[in-house]
């Protein structure tokens, strides 16, 4: 799980999930089972911290779609799934835990260099989340 690790803090862990696809999941440091049991602060920080993924994976891949999805039925904890989706994906356009489609195609996916963009995102983002917190709250 620890070469899976891209980044965390005080509120959020974000990893790859092994795929043929870019995968992060990004989860809520603390033991929530539902998004309603997090602080309003926390929930906010967790989404942004999705949208910057998402933001990222847009730069970075050019995806056709980017998949959004949080069950937490199997891991009853907070966590978001944040998915980088082609056309040419061997699920497409079926979620990844669908009926597969067809012999996907092979991407280079770079995970080295995304978690280093991703990790600097992160990094920035929490610094002036922080900031912004202590003058507004």
């Amino acid at each position: 799980m620890m070469e899976n690790l891209i980044y965390y803090d005080e509120i959020i862990r974000a990893e790859f999930e092994p795929s043929e696809i870019p995968w992060v999941k990004i989860f809520a440091q603390g033991e929530f089972c539902e998004l309603s049991d997090m602080s309003k602060n926390s929930r906010e920080y967790l989404f942004l911290c999705a949208m910057i993924t998402e933001e990222a994976m847009r730069e970075f891949y050019v995806p056709k779609k980017i998949n959004h999805a949080s069950f937490a039925n199997y891991v009853p904890r907070v966590h978001l799934h944040i998915q980088a989706r082609f056309s040419d994906d061997s699920f497409f356009p079926e979620s990844m835990w669908g009926k597969i489609q067809r012999k996907g195609a092979v991407r280079e996916l770079n995970l080295a260099n995304f978690k280093e963009i991703l990790c600097e995102k992160f990094s920035k983002f929490h610094d002036e989340f922080w900031l912004n917190f202590k003058v507004n709250f």
